[in-house]
């Protein structure tokens, strides 16, 4: 018998039962569903995630004392407390002896802020972040209209401020903000520019805070925090050339640690990150996620395995005198194989199928009701498809090979 033959004939015999086709497929629709679920979710904010991360663009790195990613422990907290801070000398420090980078910035950040317009006001979570003027280029935030902080305005400690796209079109909904004086914890700032709009897929503050001299900023704030430690500073570091970070942090890390008198035998009491590292560190937390989705994805497949070779020991035995007529007339042992091992198969792909459409649909509600970007990840369909086929064959071979080993003349007896 030539092989579409054998498929139509398998795939008729699934028609032909059709209840029992459809409890056997929803072991494996749910085993499917549930990994591309997942790993859909995951991709939607691992998309997303990766896109706001890149904020600080791919020659950029950040300087700082505390760890980008938190602590794991108290003991690396206690550690980073006992850390000197970051200075805006170790800042000029990088600038002046780094050869491989060519923008170098600092910044200072304190949150929990209002500012005020003629009696209108911001809500009282505004950041506020004294820098200098490489702040925008190396942040990736550029300035709408208006002009940028300047070195006079740092070195003067001029009360002016870049203020956020929110703000002003909270403040400023219809007049030109440009040289209006905002009051900030009681203290006139001059509007000397506004912030391109940068929305935050996770509600972000990129468009709600306002950039001051850093000058400004500690003269204003003190250089210790309300808690009374000491403000540290983060350096931002622009490469040359994307070739060239890797460089321009080991560079950086051999001039921080001689400026901070960090001994040959110590670690670094400084941290690095930059976009790569962020991203890197998502992947490595979803992971564990995705490993606990994808066991019990297997575990549901192996269950919907055993479900389905259950049926087709059951098929084999109300089909013995259709097997025992078709031996009768010439068919091969094989040729019978091939055809409940197709059943099995065939079963698996279209609740492999079906999974995967729900799995899309189920990950994607997370963009759906946020403004992320949809995503589809078709290597996950792929595979979710692939260990169908593979739970087809493993669990319908064993029915497949009772099948053909009937006996015909036992099989056309068979009552």
């Amino acid at each position: 018998m030539r092989a579409p033959d054998t498929f139509f004939m398998s795939f008729g015999a699934i028609l032909s039962n059709k209840l029992r086709s459809v409890l056997t497929l929803v072991g494996i629709v749910a085993g499917v569903a549930s990994i591309i679920a997942v790993m859909t979710a995951i991709s939607v904010v691992q998309g997303t995630m990766e896109k706001e991360m890149s904020v600080l663009g791919a020659q950029t790195f950040q300087v700082q004392k505390w760890p980008a990613g938190g602590f794991n422990s108290d003991a690396d907290r206690r550690r980073a407390m006992r850390r000197p801070p970051i200075t805006l000398e170790n800042a000029a420090a990088i600038r002046e002896q780094v050869e491989s980078v060519d923008i170098v910035g600092s910044e200072i950040w304190d949150f929990g802020h209002t500012v005020t317009y003629r009696g209108e006001s911001t809500n009282p979570n505004l950041s506020i972040v004294g820098g200098t003027p490489e702040y925008p280029p190396n942040n990736t935030h550029y300035i709408g209209f208006g002009r940028n902080i300047s070195p006079m305005d740092v070195k003067s400690g001029r009360k002016v401020a870049v203020i956020g796209f929110a703000i002003a079109q909270k403040l400023f909904p219809f007049t030109d903000p440009i040289g209006k004086e905002v009051r900030m914890d009681g203290r006139k700032y001059e509007v000397i520019g506004v912030f391109d709009e940068k929305k935050s897929a996770f509600g972000g503050n990129f468009d709600n805070y306002v950039l001051i001299p850093v000058s400004t900023f500690l003269n204003t704030y003190g250089s210790r925090d309300p808690r009374g430690f000491e403000r540290s500073v983060n350096v931002t570091v622009h490469a040359k050339t994307p070739e060239l970070i890797a460089d321009a942090i080991e560079e950086t890390r051999q001039v921080l640690r001689r400026e901070r008198g960090v001994k040959a035998n110590e670690e670094d009491n400084f941290e690095f990150f930059n976009s790569e590292s962020l991203i890197t560190q998502f992947n490595e937390m979803s992971m564990g996620v995705k490993i606990a989705a994808f066991i019990i994805g297997i575990i549901a497949l192996i269950v919907a395995g055993i479900g389905i070779m259950n049926i087709m020991l059951v098929a084999v035995t109300e089909r013995t005198k259709e097997i025992g007529i078709r031996k009768a007339i010439g068919a091969k042992p094989a040729t019978i194989m091939l055809q409940f091992l197709l059943e099995a198969i065939i079963l698996c792909n279209i609740g492999g199928i079906i999974g995967v459409a729900v799995g899309f649909g189920l990950g994607n509600l997370v963009a759906v009701f946020t403004s992320f970007a949809v995503s589809v990840p078709m290597e996950w369909a792929v595979i979710g498809l692939v260990f169908c086929s593979a739970v087809g064959v493993s669990f319908g071979l064993l029915p497949a090979i009772r099948a053909s080993q009937l006996h015909p003349i036992d099989a056309l007896r068979y009552e």
